[in-house]
């Protein structure tokens, strides 16, 4: 597919540009390109088999660009940045978001990913919508087959959208396919970004198949479209149309929250007894039929080419590896005997380099009054205790405990930033690693991802209902899920905007797009301030700006035939 846009690529506009010049005086008809020995849309979507293998390629780019890989979106959408975690390798560093005010400018190619990534999935959803609505009625096996595969291809242009919108408010809006070099983009009110992931998302409710009905696991089907469109309702304040659509999620599928034990951990416990929470994380457990709780899952398979693999435990987790001797001088970890060596490394922790490192915030505070009795705080969801690995030491399977150790003998900011903090199990997969066994997997696993489920459409229903002044309704639904979680149900007199937050870190740290939700309620920097506390950059110097990124620097200087205004601040 050759794509010419300067919203995805300075590279491909100068060089579309140069042979635009350069063929000046030629005719129509040598400029046109007929595909006759390489793959272009017109040839490789006139199948439907062409057609699904596009879609597939949708999947991927999420996967691959919001799910996978050592990059700092990723970071970005698991909370880094937010009141959630700052970057605990180094909190001072110039990487993954430790400081607004030097990270966050329009020059910054991180700060860039979000626009381009975003605009190639609009431009390649585009291609296939035209495609499909192009397409002889002759391939397909009836209207119903034909529509949900415009479906899926509509639903991942809003799902494009929902973050561009988030991040830097108007933006231009494409609905065609850009099939020459154009240089004119205008930004767009969100008014109307918004109308055309309500007519996107409606038309996938009613032609994505049913739960259940889908053609393999991982693909979208109508319980997801409505999720989406509750989540756009509720940004565009409309609250009420927001809890009819949640409630279609909730109500009419099947859907339930897991209560009861199930799945692959069965009598595989590590760091606990477990219960369904623990489960709903195991290997292998996201995409079981019974497993009521899923609505859309990333697909990550081990040891199949293209099948990748989730950073979880290398995003997450300690590197408690690395934090030295025990206190008598031998080494902390012996780790597992791999080929006659022992490596340093646990196989019930991985290798993790400490890219997030949780707040405070969400380490402790929002736990305190139900400390023993929520079950996402036990020992099996939240590793609070390490132990030493040293049968030369006598504190030899003793609590790691830095106190012990000489005054001034250690790194106090990188014994508790990057060696030993709260460690998140549901991005772990304890002794169940493919590859890599030297470095109990090398900071990877192959557990496939929630992009939604039941949980957090609950909360969505609850935040509308907060909206629309009903806390009771919202209490309802705040408390299936702490009922689920052993803990205290909630009065609907403590119910709001806050609270709501709240809920959700305890409920869904590291699987929302914090920022997103945080830009929703209108608590984005405020929260930062407050809660982020980044021992070298307290509050990450966040400015009242810093609620939007900056329109990338390139995008406005290549968009010569229109003015792109810079958002306020920058």
């Amino acid at each position: 597919m050759k794509i010419y846009i300067n919203l995805i690529s300075k590279k491909c506009l100068l060089l579309t540009g140069i042979l635009l010049l350069m063929f000046s005086s030629c005719t129509k008809d040598v400029l046109k390109e007929t595909p006759l020995d390489f793959l272009a849309p017109e040839n490789a979507y006139s199948t439907v088999p062409g057609i699904k293998q596009g879609i597939g390629g949708l999947y991927a780019a999420v996967r691959q660009n919001w799910y996978y890989g050592p990059n700092d979106a990723v970071t970005q959408m698991y909370g880094i940045g937010t009141d959630l975690s700052y970057f605990g390798e180094d909190p001072a560093s110039a990487r993954f978001l430790t400081d607004y005010s030097t990270f966050l400018t329009p020059a910054n190619s991180y700060s860039s990913i979000f626009w381009t990534w975003n605009y190639q999935l609009v431009q390649r959803a585009n291609v296939l919508i035209e495609a499909i609505e192009s397409s002889n009625a002759a391939i397909w096996s009836n209207e119903a087959q034909k529509n949900a595969y415009l479906a899926e291809a509509k639903f991942f242009r809003a799902f494009a959208y929902r973050i561009l919108v988030s991040f830097y408010g108007d933006v231009p809006l494409v609905k065609e396919v850009v099939k020459s070099a154009k240089t004119d983009f205008v930004r767009a009110p969100k008014s109307e970004i918004y109308k055309l992931m309500e007519d996107d998302l409606t038309f996938a409710t009613s032609k994505l198949p049913v739960p259940g009905k889908e053609e393999a696991p991982g693909r979208i089907n109508q319980g997801a479209a409505w999720h989406m469109l509750s989540e756009l309702y509720l940004t565009d304040s409309k609250y009420q149309l927001a809890v009819d659509a949640a409630t279609k999620v909730i109500d009419g599928y099947g859907y339930a929250l897991m209560t009861k034990r199930f799945g692959t951990r069965l009598g595989k416990d590590v760091f606990g007894s477990g219960d369904a929470y623990f489960d709903l994380f195991g290997y292998g457990n996201q995409n079981l039929t019974s497993n009521t709780e899923s609505i859309w899952v990333i697909q990550v398979e081990p040891l199949v080419t293209g099948g990748l693999f989730a950073e979880g435990e290398r995003a997450f987790g300690p590197a408690y590896y690395r934090m030295g001797n025990t206190p008598d001088g031998f080494p902390a970890f012996r780790g597992e005997l791999v080929n006659g060596k022992y490596t340093g490394l646990s196989d019930t922790l991985g290798r993790p380099v400490s890219w997030i490192r949780p707040t405070n915030y969400v380490s402790y505070n929002i736990w305190r009054g139900n400390w023993n009795n929520d079950i996402r705080n036990a020992e099996h969801n939240i590793k609070r205790n390490f132990y030493y690995d040293s049968p030369s030491s006598k504190f030899h399977k003793k609590k790691i405990d830095f106190s012990l150790y000489p005054a001034g003998s250690r790194d106090a900011l990188r014994d508790t930033t990057q060696y030993i903090y709260p460690y998140f199990m549901k991005f772990v997969d304890p002794l169940n690693h493919f590859t890599d066994p030297a470095r109990s997997g090398g900071g990877q696993n192959h557990k496939d991802l929630y992009a939604i489920r039941l949980a957090v459409t609950l909360l969505i229903r609850a935040e509308a209902y907060v909206r629309l002044n009903n806390p009771n309704a919202a209490a309802l639904d705040i408390n299936k899920i702490r009922v689920r979680a052993n803990a205290t149900p909630v009065s609907s007199s403590d119910v709001n905007l806050d609270y709501i937050l709240d809920e959700r870190a305890r409920e869904l740290y590291g699987e929302e797009w914090r920022a997103i939700t945080l830009r929703r309620m209108g608590k984005f920097v405020e929260r930062v301030r407050l809660y982020n506390n980044n021992p070298k950059v307290p509050g990450l110097n966040i400015k009242d700006y810093n609620h939007l990124y900056p329109i990338p620097q390139s995008q406005i200087d290549l968009n010569i035939g229109a003015v792109i205004k810079q958002n306020p601040g920058y």
